[in-house]
């Protein structure tokens, strides 16, 4: 075998493992899937950051494969209503889940 050969043997050998390595399973992410969800979840925060009407520093955000987990405490059901309603408006989310609690 050449040197050339076996160097692109070993390339290819070595694309594939991390293409491999890489790969999502059902319980884990992949490394796209892990960015992707960190960005959602960082315009999902800003979205409600910026609704006026909200306090979301105490709604927790937290997304896995494009669906986001709303958590905290809120004061009123229409805060709970408006910040699902703000989520869902966010491109990239594909479901919400609610955890939010009344104080």
């Amino acid at each position: 075998m050449t040197r050339l050969q076996r160097f692109s043997t070993f390339l290819f050998a070595l694309g594939m493992a991390f293409m491999f390595g890489c790969a999502s399973t059902a319980k884990q992410e992949g490394t796209g899937e892990y960015f992707e969800d960190s960005y959602i979840t960082t315009k999902v925060k800003a979205a409600l950051l910026a609704e006026p009407a909200l306090k979301s520093f105490e709604i927790n955000v937290e997304t896995y494969k494009g669906i986001v987990q709303l958590s905290g405490f809120v004061s009123t059901q229409a805060d709970i209503s408006k910040a699902l309603e703000v989520t869902r408006g966010v491109k990239g989310v594909k479901s919400v889940k609610n955890d939010m609690r009344l104080k």
